[in-house]
């Protein structure tokens, strides 16, 4: 039976893709790199650290990844702070009380560095229905790696077979399914050019996996 949910934030909890992109473009213009839609997309649900690793082998820089990650982060605090209409993703804040409500325990396994993950949680007063925030920063491995969701799940204290996640990129769908976790795909409007295919289940509403729709999904 269903004791627990993972969930991812950016793209899940709060539609922050707007300014990450506009971070990693600013970073992209300042060391005078062009990263292409393809290459760009298939970062998303990757770790910051990974994936400037990744253009530096790929641009071969003469910078460390360090650098790069210190930068992005610096345009993504000024978008942050400065942009007041952010909001929760239409839903979820519903969804976190009622499975929060019904008992079920809630962990946040997010590829975004801890320090953007409590800017959104105190935003939003979310800390009160979580009771672990993971960072894939934090991580050896990134998405699609398991290491996050093998983690997220042990930090909820129950087995994986009682756990489910809620993901909507292509490497945290993977990182679920290698982790052997029940994976429910959100395919929204703030997605684009993800591969939901092996998602157990694929949503594009919250409402549709309310406790009472979910709690028998995992038996």
């Amino acid at each position: 039976m269903l004791k627990a949910v993972i969930f991812d934030m950016d793209g899940v909890i709060i539609d922050s893709e707007p300014m990450h992109n506009k971070a990693y473009h600013d970073m992209f213009d300042e060391v005078g790199i062009k990263v292409s839609n393809e290459l760009y997309e298939s970062f998303t649900g990757q770790s910051t650290i990974n994936i400037c690793k990744r253009l530096c082998d790929h641009f071969n820089l003469d910078v460390p990844p360090e650098t790069l990650v210190a930068l992005k982060r610096k345009y993504y605090k000024q978008f942050f702070e400065s942009n007041s209409s952010l909001t929760l993703i239409d839903g979820v804040l519903d969804l976190i009380k009622d499975y929060y409500n019904n008992g079920l325990t809630l962990v946040l396994a997010s590829s975004a560095a801890m320090t953007s993950i409590n800017q959104i949680f105190e935003r939003f007063d979310l800390n009160q229905y979580f009771v672990a925030k993971l960072s894939g920063g934090d991580l050896k491995a990134s998405k699609p790696h398991p290491e996050i969701f093998i983690k997220a799940a042990e930090a909820t204290g129950f087995n994986r077979n009682e756990c489910i996640v809620i993901e909507d990129s292509t490497n945290g769908i993977r990182a679920a399914n290698a982790a052997h976790i029940f994976c429910i795909g959100y395919d929204s409007f703030h997605s684009k050019n993800q591969d939901y295919s092996t998602a157990n289940m694929v949503i594009t509403d919250f409402k549709d996996i309310s406790y009472e729709s979910v709690v028998k999904l995992v038996l």
